[in-house]
């Protein structure tokens, strides 16, 4: 997301719940963190990059297979678009606690060190 606060309550509320978090404001830079670290989970805005909802999509969609992560994507999809987004789609506007929430219930599906997501 490219809003500092919004990215500032999310790692906010999730470090409370003893996650470790890795934050970019840019599309291309959070693709490279998930590429380095792997998370466990990935969380997209599709309007971070005001581009094309498939565009700034496809690559996290491929790390997300090829790296069997959880993908969370943030935004809104057009009433014409022919597809959502891969992964766990979250329309916006969205509230923080069920958004949270969400995520939680995600990684406790992965199977993983809940502890351990980045």
């Amino acid at each position: 997301d490219r809003s500092e606060e919004t990215r500032e309550v999310l790692t906010t509320a999730l470090e409370r719940r003893g996650l470790r978090i890795l934050s970019a404001s840019r599309p291309r830079r959070g693709l490279q963190l998930a590429r380095e670290h792997r998370p466990d989970l990935i969380v997209l805005d599709l309007e971070a990059e005001g581009g094309e909802a498939e565009a700034v999509c496809a690559p996290f969609a491929e790390q997300s297979r090829a790296c069997q992560t959880t993908l969370v994507v943030l935004g809104s999809i057009r009433h014409d678009d022919p597809r959502p987004p891969a992964g766990e789609f979250i329309p916006k506007p969205y509230h923080y606690g069920p958004l949270i929430r969400r995520i939680e219930e995600l990684l406790m599906g992965t199977g993983r060190d809940y502890a351990r997501c980045a």
